[in-house]
């Protein structure tokens, strides 16, 4: 018998399919750096107009926002404040999934549990966290608690909803054949509850991680020497409007690499349980 060898032909050929993909991934990341670089020169740019037209009383330009940015980093005073107030929220939001989550499989699964809390679920999640502000700092004093409790308040609602809805939805099906299959309450809670949950429970998170940012500027302005809420409060005592950019600015950035290494490692660590 003779062994036929691949000629370059059949070679490239085998190959073309692997690199045609490679190739359609490079372009599509160039795409999307270019169209990141596209929307930021546009900002950037109808800011610069924005702050031209109203003034640097009303709107401070890019310009003095970055040379605020590097007064205040250089003072360490922007590094305090980013470290204080993420601490808060990781805290505080941590606390408000992992006890949030429990309640709302318990809430799922069990009518008597459901019939009992969900009168103060449906109450308290309506009253917003700003209006606790003075009695937390009555309650627990100026110090680190009085915003864990509030960011932890914020929280725990939005993921107990979503863990509820989610193990509400879960099919009839999968729970009869593992009942049929002879599993006991427990077993089916850990097997079959609780994997269908973790996408409901992801999300809860996420949206529980932005109201945690909408919530730690109201605590922190009323009682804290460190924070971002802290920093735009002060801001507005000393009249520059300058530092209040940077705050708000910070907080944007702060938000979008929470929420992204959550999803990273949701989707790296929770994907069988069908996190995307």
């Amino acid at each position: 018998m003779t062994a036929v060898a691949d000629t370059p032909t059949t070679v490239r050929a085998a190959r073309t399919p692997r690199t045609r993909r490679r190739s359609a991934g490079a372009s599509a990341a160039v795409r999307t750096a270019l169209l990141w670089i596209a929307s930021a020169a546009i900002g950037l740019a109808v800011w610069s107009f924005l702050a031209w037209w109203y003034g640097p009383t009303t709107i401070a330009s890019p310009a003095e926002v970055w040379t605020a940015a590097k007064e205040l980093a250089e003072s360490g005073v922007l590094w305090t404040s980013i470290w204080a107030s993420a601490q808060r929220i990781l805290i505080g939001w941590s606390l408000g999934v992992v006890i949030g989550a429990p309640i709302g499989i318990l809430m799922g699964r069990v009518n008597i549990v459901r019939q009992l809390l969900d009168p103060y679920i449906e109450f308290f999640r309506f009253i917003p966290p700003i209006a606790f502000v003075t009695l937390a700092v009555v309650w627990f004093g100026i110090g680190e608690t009085s915003k864990v409790v509030l960011i932890f308040y914020t929280s725990v609602f939005i993921v107990t909803v979503s863990t509820i809805a989610a193990t509400v939805a879960i099919s009839e099906n999968k729970l009869q054949a593992a009942t049929n299959l002879g599993a006991g309450k427990l077993q089916i809670m850990k097997t079959v509850v609780l994997p269908s949950s973790v996408p409901g429970i992801i999300t809860g998170a996420r949206l529980a991680m932005g109201n945690s940012f909408l919530t730690i500027v109201s605590a922190e302005i009323v009682a804290a020497d460190h924070g971002i809420g802290s920093m735009i409060w002060q801001a507005r005592n000393y009249g520059r409007i300058d530092w209040t950019f940077v705050g708000i600015i910070v907080l944007g950035i702060m938000g979008f690499l929470f929420d992204r290494i959550l999803r990273l490692l949701s989707t790296r660590y929770l994907a069988r349980y069908g996190v995307k």
